[in-house]
């Protein structure tokens, strides 16, 4: 059944309505959606516009929500009820296949100079998750549709659960002022679509190298202190098993990029050793091997009931290449930021922020 939209003019107790007109309509709804996607009924960020596609095809506008998934935007025009759902499909296909890397490229191509890391954490307010493209939506914008493809749309959509819609524009003209009214064919809620079979991708993540590590080095005024973290050259964590069974993963040679949280990154280093209880840890220091419990620290190390394991505070020794204080920590939105004392580091944005601002290429 078509999907039909009213508008009438109420002038005290007269309504007057006003004829929808598709004259020039779909022509500027691309640049409509690029300028402001929320019209599509949820914030979205657009990465492309006319995305080449590896089949010689171009896709009116990819996007990403806050999720990270992707959403293929493709605009009726003129096609045929066949070629814009099976192109809408084919498109998807395509982009189903897209790794991280890529989508970051495609952003890259589309808006040279800034990173989408940066960009989604201006539109979003939070940071690009690891998981990027690990499911997909789509969308077929026009102002119209006949029946075949609205048969075709709701048996995708209702009978398979593949997440396709089409999202009606209609272009009012009252007194010398447009209009637009948006509708869906589909019952459409931002929140409850999961797409039917959207499975997590290991190529949706970035790949580790396989030696980078983040560590959260959790500074306090009455716990660890950076400053001896610096000084002395280790990493710790503790008081629950929480907090340091993931320093246990860290093997020497690895590098670490430490962090304070709500400050920002501090210090790049080499591993030397494995973690062990910070009471039985050992540094160098002064160009000898030094026990860390015996050095002149500022910070506390000690928890109640630490004679458990699990309980205690344990250490790894740091050799690092560059530090700061922690007054210089260095922050810029969209870097890498996670709450387990130390995890893989796949965030090459972060790798790169860090690396210049250290100058550690040098």
């Amino acid at each position: 059944m078509g999907v039909e939209m009213g508008l009438w003019r109420a002038d005290g107790e007269k309504l007057t309505r006003i004829t929808p007109t598709a004259i020039g309509l779909e022509a500027h709804l691309e640049s409509y959606i690029e300028s402001d996607p929320a019209m599509l009924g949820e914030p979205l960020l657009i990465v492309g516009r006319q995305v080449p596609t590896a089949h010689g095809g171009f896709i009116d506008l990819l996007a990403i929500d806050e999720n990270a998934a992707v959403h293929v935007i493709e605009l009726k025009r003129d096609k045929t009820p066949r070629d814009v759902t099976a192109q809408t499909l084919d498109y998807g296909s395509w982009v189903a296949a897209l790794g991280r890397a890529e989508v970051i490229s495609i952003f890259a191509t589309y808006r040279p100079g800034i990173a989408l890391e940066e960009a989604f954490v201006e539109q979003f307010g939070g940071t690009l998750p690891e998981e990027v493209n690990a499911a997909q939506f789509f969308k077929i914008v026009a102002a119209s549709v006949d029946a075949a493809t609205e048969r075709i749309v709701r048996f995708l959509n209702e009978d398979f659960g593949i997440p396709i819609n089409v999202v009606f524009f209609r272009h009012f003209h009252d007194n010398g002022s447009a209009y637009l009214a948006r509708t869906w064919l589909v019952e459409h809620d931002a929140q409850s679509i999961t797409p039917t079979g959207a499975i997590r991708k290991t190529k949706s993540r970035e790949p580790w190298n396989g030696q980078d590590w983040y560590v959260s080095f959790g500074d306090s005024p009455d716990g660890r202190q950076w400053t001896d973290g610096m000084k002395y050259g280790f990493i710790s964590g503790g008081g629950d098993k929480w907090f340091s069974r993931t320093l246990k993963n860290l093997t020497p040679g690895s590098r670490v990029f430490a962090c304070i949280p709500k400050v920002g990154y501090v210090g790049v280093g080499t591993v030397l050793g494995s973690a062990k209880r910070f009471d039985e840890t050992t540094v160098l220091h002064d160009g000898s091997e030094a026990a860390l419990i015996a050095l002149p620290l500022t910070g506390t190390y000690r928890h109640d009931g630490d004679r458990d394991d699990d309980v205690a505070e344990w250490a790894v020794p740091v050799e690092w290449t560059h530090a700061v204080p922690r007054e210089q920590g260095f922050w810029k939105p969209g870097m890498f930021a996670n709450q387990n004392t130390a995890t893989k580091l796949r965030n090459q944005f972060t790798i790169d922020q860090v690396s210049e601002a250290f100058r550690l290429d040098d």
